[in-house]
């Protein structure tokens, strides 16, 4: 495999009509998590990625496997457990601005993985390592797990990207969450912060100063994510800022992070220029913003090519 990652899917209802969600009526089915995300973008754009997780013994479950399975990602690792649920989310339909989300996830499958299932020929076969904060969340089992693939991973001399994904809410304290968070980042080769949380996370508010904060800590290459003003990277012997592309409207902003990191690591992967990988992370995140799904707008290799060829042509 190219890339694989671990973490937990829920199944997510989109509400059909604007207003708060204890009024909505209507929702539709689809996909959420942020590991599944990346684990989706990576095969449209045709890297080979696995993820690695639990699901319970319900339609929920065999909704996420029947999805991820017919978007080509790897799911031989994925568990079936027959006494937890699969979690799932409410989040409501906005004419602008974030989203309202309320996750049940409380007790689900994956919040139960745990060393035992840890599959060290699986993992070695993959050259690359995706990470989210939010599995280092959901439970000490898991934190505990996720600690433990990462240790093997550069053990095997493997590349390891790893995105904070702050959710504060799931966590004990704030002081454990940038504890726990900066320990993971710093065994990490690519941190991919938000300019918000490098601050919430280093106490810099400039994101050089963020770039800076675990670079001399010996990460390789810290990429500060801007939102509509594009993205800042920095590494040991190059630095810059690259621009976002223009969208004329913003439908939902979930998800674009996870697009984000799509392009950067499959283009570091592939071998691009930092600053080439960081635009790629800035098309994908432009993308997504303009659909309701988390990844429902996620590209191909072929759609990726024309969003950018024109931004190009239009700067020419």
């Amino acid at each position: 495999m190219d890339v694989v990652t671990f973490g937990e899917a829920m199944v997510m209802f989109i509400a059909t009509e604007i207003g708060p969600l204890h009024r909505v009526r209507c929702f539709h089915k689809a996909l959420a998590g942020a590991e599944v995300n990346t684990a989706i973008g990576f095969a449209r754009l045709g890297l080979k990625s696995g993820w690695v997780s639990k699901v319970g013994n319900d339609a929920f479950g065999a909704y996420i496997i029947e999805q991820l399975r017919s978007e080509g990602v790897d799911i031989e690792q994925v568990a079936i457990d027959p006494e937890h649920p699969t979690g799932f989310q409410l989040k409501s339909k906005m004419s602008e601005g974030d989203p309202e989300v309320q996750y049940f996830r409380k007790g689900s499958a994956a919040s139960y993985m745990h060393i035992g299932d840890f599959n060290e020929a699986y993992f070695r076969t993959a050259r690359h390592l995706h990470m989210t904060g939010i599995p280092l969340a959901i439970s000490d089992s898991m934190r505990e797990f996720a600690k433990h693939v990462q240790s093997f991973m550069r053990k095997e001399g493997k590349t390891i990207s790893f995105d904070p994904n702050l959710r504060p809410s799931l966590w004990k304290s704030r002081e454990e969450m940038i504890r726990v968070i900066n320990e993971v980042a710093l065994e990490s080769d690519c941190f991919l912060p938000g300019v918000h949380e490098g601050e919430l996370l280093t106490g810099c508010a400039d994101p050089r100063d963020i770039a800076d904060f675990y670079l001399e800590k010996g990460v390789r290459l810290v990429v500060v994510k801007l939102g509509d003003k594009g993205a800042f990277y920095k590494c040991a012997n190059d630095e810059g800022y690259v621009p976002s592309f223009s969208v004329l409207k913003v439908v939902d902003t979930v998800g674009a992070g996870d697009g984000f990191a799509v392009g950067v690591i499959s283009g570091l992967l592939e071998g691009l220029p930092i600053r080439e990988a960081v635009l790629r992370g800035n098309a994908i995140g432009a993308l997504a913003v303009q659909s309701e799904g988390d990844s429902d707008g996620y590209p191909t290799r072929q759609q990726l090519e024309q969003f950018i060829n024109i931004r190009e042509e239009g700067l020419a």
